[in-house]
């Protein structure tokens, strides 16, 4: 934009000094018509609204001709001197732009402020006269409009700031917000948080301008409920500021041309915050934004730390001692290592709300879509989890939401008949249960028929004509890759991949789904998760010299072999009888190859993995122990069943098995 700047001020500058003999413009001279080419190509880019304002009067009297020489040159001035004091706050911006700090703050602030914006306008669309949340969007669009101004982001602020127009309007009630409007004003979010993502490989002041029809829908709709008066109240300015323009043309005609006077669009355009966002920003000095690098390496030494501390404590020379104050100060020091790790991964907890959130907006506009009635019910915004679940998690739960509006929920028509209300509601929950976290995705629609989707299941080969499975086991096969009961493919669903991607996804989060349904009353998804990924609850086991350990989530039972559990299925599958079920066998010694004889004295462990049960024969069960996932790096990271390793009390490692891999390893 900088050459842009230079290259029209040099064509004002030759306007303004092209006279005829008497001192007046000519109508006619190619410098006119050169002028309002570029005053057009200036037009076409992100420039502030003050600034438009003024190339739009220049534009309209050089396309015109100059009837009007006095308003012309008046007009021109003024637009020289704004793009004075823009040329210098853009070098400023600049400075601050080319800041990977300030400018990575800058991003992450406008997102949290559009984040805020899309739940408030989701509340302004169900209460209209909320004037809190109304007041809440403007101050976060204004917000954004003035860090992009300092930032020298003029795309994002020239939007920003027709948004607010658009929202100071129905602040003062001369506008309602109709859906048409808080759709736009959405639209403007969207757009706005498209334009954030450009800007980690864009300059900010090389930003595009957005899109031309969106502004213009935001210009008209700030002149809607005012346009007549707007249009007396702007013609009147433009006449006072013309006057004081052509007095002050004067007075530097006479000093000679000297530009350094001043003029109403000289002095840069700021915005002034409001006594309530000081107020914000004293309440947020508190906080202190760190790089997420920088945490997870904490967090990782943190690990470290709780290794060296279990390591020295399970010291034969320690464990033996009998100084009491050793032991004490042992137990303060463990005591001590555990509110610090405990605080460490806080730090990585971020509330489930953030990510209900973007569930409403979803919810909103698929009901839009569909043509169906849905409330968004939420329920336990509060609780924390593991920031990388959270991120991962979203996902999955689009197409359960897609599911859920598209399968699940019946029109108004068909809830009438069937005496429900016409809007029906989809509730997300979220909860602690038995130091997991649970998610509940439930709706009140037409529930899931058993009967239709064996018979679906059937006919695509996935279950045989002679089975009789359970109702669990016949809902779990909506999760099977391609299946699908809708009757046509729509943009929402009906393709069969949503639901195989959510199992898939949940099992690689150690988690596990289930369903409850009842047809005719609706269905209910359950995600159990775990609270982090950093660190899991192991069942440690030994197979000869060697440990492993298996997650505590997929461990079922576990009992010692008798005579004839074993049994050989067709001279080469070996199996164990288990509650009159044959479950297939896995050695982890023969998988290994370590030396161990777990036949006669080992101990059997039923597990599952992808939904299948197994067991897997070990040595010996040496206990269960909450241990901190390492990484086996880019040389082990591709070893069969293998998912991570831990650094145990002993001081030895040991392999974390993957139980879904494992079960087709054998």
């Amino acid at each position: 934009m900088d050459g842009l700047d230079v290259k029209l001020t040099e064509i004002i500058d030759r306007a303004l000094g092209t006279k005829n003999l008497d001192g007046s413009i000519p109508e006619s001279s190619a410098t006119i018509s050169g002028l309002f080419a570029a005053v057009s190509q200036y037009l076409a880019q992100p420039v502030s609204s003050e600034v438009r304002m003024i190339a739009t009067t220049v534009a309209e009297l050089s396309q015109a001709g100059v009837a009007d020489e006095e308003r012309f040159r008046a007009a021109l001035l003024t637009l020289r001197h704004a793009l004075d004091a823009k040329i210098e706050q853009d070098k400023a911006a600049s400075q601050l732009a080319d800041d990977p700090e300030l400018l990575q703050e800058f991003l992450m602030e406008a997102r949290e402020h559009l984040a805020g914006v899309e739940s408030g306008i989701l509340t302004l669309e169900q209460e209209p006269d909320n004037k809190e949340a109304l007041n809440g969007v403007f101050r976060s669009f204004h917000t954004i409009k003035g860090l992009a101004g300092f930032m020298g982001a003029a795309a994002v602020q020239e939007l920003a700031h027709e948004t607010e127009n658009v929202l100071d309007r129905a602040r003062s009630g001369q506008l309602e917000l109709s859906e048409p409007i808080i759709e736009l004003i959405l639209k403007a979010a969207d757009e706005l948080n498209r334009y954030l993502d450009k800007a980690q490989t864009c300059s900010l002041s090389e930003l595009p301008r957005c899109d031309s029809n969106l502004l213009s829908s935001m210009a008209a709709a700030a002149r809607l409920a005012t346009e007549d008066a707007a249009a007396d109240v702007f013609d009147a300015a433009s006449d006072q500021v013309v006057a004081e323009v052509a007095v002050a043309e004067g007075a530097v005609a006479e000093a000679v041309g000297d530009e350094t006077l001043p003029s109403p669009a000289a002095s840069p355009t700021r915005s002034i915050p409001s006594t309530s966002e000081l107020t914000k920003k004293s309440t947020e000095s508190s906080v202190v934004r760190i790089e997420t690098a920088k945490l997870e390496y904490l967090i990782d030494m943190v690990g470290e730390l709780v290794i060296a501390e279990s390591v020295v404590c399970n010291d034969p020379a320690i464990k033996g001692s009998k100084d009491p104050l050793l032991s004490r100060n042992i137990t303060q020091l463990a005591r001590v290592v555990q509110e610090v790790q405990k605080t460490s991964m806080s730090m990585r907890m971020v509330a489930v709300g953030s990510l209900f959130r973007k569930m409403s907006r979803l919810t909103r506009d698929l009901a839009r879509k569909s043509g169906k009635l849905i409330e968004l019910v939420t329920v336990g915004d509060d609780v924390e989890l593991d920031r990388s679940i959270v991120e991962d998690l979203a996902d999955p739960m689009v197409h359960m939401i897609r599911n859920a509006v598209d399968h699940g929920l019946e029109g108004p028509e068909d809830r009438r008949l069937a005496g429900k209300a016409e809007k029906g509601t989809v509730r997300l929950k979220a909860m602690h249960d038995a130091g997991d976290i649970v998610i509940e995705l439930s709706d009140d629609g037409r529930g899931m028929d058993p009967a239709r989707i064996l018979a679906k299941a059937r006919r695509q080969g996935l279950i045989s004509e002679h089975e009789t499975p359970d109702e669990d086991s016949v809902f779990r096969l909506i999760f099977e890759a391609g299946f699908s009961t809708a009757e046509k493919v729509t943009d929402m669903s009906g393709r069969g991949v949503g639901m195989d991607v959510v199992k898939k996804q949940i099992q690689k989060l150690r988690g596990r789904v289930s369903i409850r349904s009842t047809l005719g009353k609706g269905s209910t998804f359950v995600l159990r998760l775990p609270l982090t990924l950093a660190i899991i609850d192991g069942l440690v086991v030994g197979v000869g010299a060697q440990r492993f350990i298996l997650p505590v989530f997929a461990v079922r039972e576990m009992f010692s072999p008798k005579p004839g559990t074993f049994v050989t299925l067709e001279n080469r599958v070996e199996a164990a009888l288990f509650r009159d079920k044959l479950l297939p066998v896995i050695r982890l010694s023969r998988l290994f190859e370590a030396a161990a004889d777990d036949r006669r004295e080992g101990v059997l462990i039923v597990v599952e993995g992808r939904d299948q049960l197994y067991c897997i024969a070990v040595d010996q069960l040496i206990g269960k122990q909450e241990v901190v996932i390492k990484s086996l790096g880019k040389t082990f990271r591709d070893i069969p069943a293998i998912s991570g390793g831990a650094i145990l009390g002993d001081g030895r490692v040991g392999l974390i098995i993957d139980v879904n891999s494992l079960r087709y390893r054998n």
